[in-house]
């Protein structure tokens, strides 16, 4: 069994950015590449600005809602699927489709039948779903036999049951789904808001920046999303460690 990855070094972190600057220094073409002393310049410019924060927050707002979403109905049909095999093999075609289809095609299709408005909702869902779905079913059905059929002997209520043998095995997976999901909704979010222009959202922000060709604004508002997407996902992660240990405790 692997372990955990390492975390990501400092020292690791400063060589690149030198890499970066140099590189920038060298090229001397703003245009093309901007320096990461600039970027940060530009960013600190953004952040005292009002409309820097709605904007973060309408698209956080939009993405984390289908996240949220997506997770809810994710564990619902796994479990659905777990119970019922006829449940699994209808929604296998579908989940199969979501897996399969482009996201630039998917949010091309959502744009003809639904506003922009919400798009990033929409595509943030449908490209976390399989990923909740498919780990969560794992989880169900790699559950101890043995603790399990010793519940029915025993005539454990179902929501004792649910708490004390389902749940302490299936969150590892559903801990790993959210994981690998919170990266993935923010990336494919962003790119429905790019190409629907929400307004006042990051993704209209960078389809300015290339119209202008504005590339200090370009590379700050990519750093904002790095560091918006990080800040969430260790956040909910902290959040599901949190309640897992206070179900422990009870």
């Amino acid at each position: 069994m692997r372990g955990k990855p390492r975390a990501i070094r400092l020292w690791a972190v400063l060589f690149w950015l030198a890499v970066w600057q140099l590189g920038a220094m060298a090229l001397d073409q703003e245009l093309f590449l901007v320096s990461p002393l600039r970027v940060l310049g530009r960013l600190g410019e953004l952040v005292v600005t009002g409309p820097f924060w709605r904007a973060v927050g309408m698209s956080s707002l939009r993405i984390m809602g289908g996240f949220l979403a997506a997770t809810a109905a994710g564990v619902l049909l796994a479990a659905l699927s777990a119970r019922f095999r006829r449940v699994e093999e209808l929604l296998a075609p579908a989940l199969l489709a979501i897996k399969s289809i482009p996201v630039a095609s998917f949010i091309i299709l959502a744009l003809i039948l639904f506003s922009s408005r919400n798009l990033a909702v929409l595509i943030s869902f449908l490209m976390v779903l399989p990923v909740v779905y498919a780990n969560v079913l794992e989880g169900i059905r790699s559950a101890d036999r043995q603790l399990l059929e010793m519940g029915r002997v025993f005539r454990l209520p179902v929501g004792r049951r649910l708490r004390y043998l389902y749940v302490p095995q299936v969150y590892p997976f559903f801990e790993a789904a959210c994981g690998v999901a919170l990266g993935l909704c923010w990336k494919a979010g962003v790119a429905a808001e790019v190409i629907g222009m929400p307004q006042g959202s990051i993704g209209e922000r960078l389809q300015q920046a290339k119209i202008y060709l504005d590339t200090p604004d370009l590379f700050a508002w990519t750093l904002v999303i790095v560091l918006v997407s990080l800040a969430f996902e260790k956040l909910f992660l902290r959040l599901l460690k949190v309640g897992a240990r206070a179900l422990e405790r009870m």
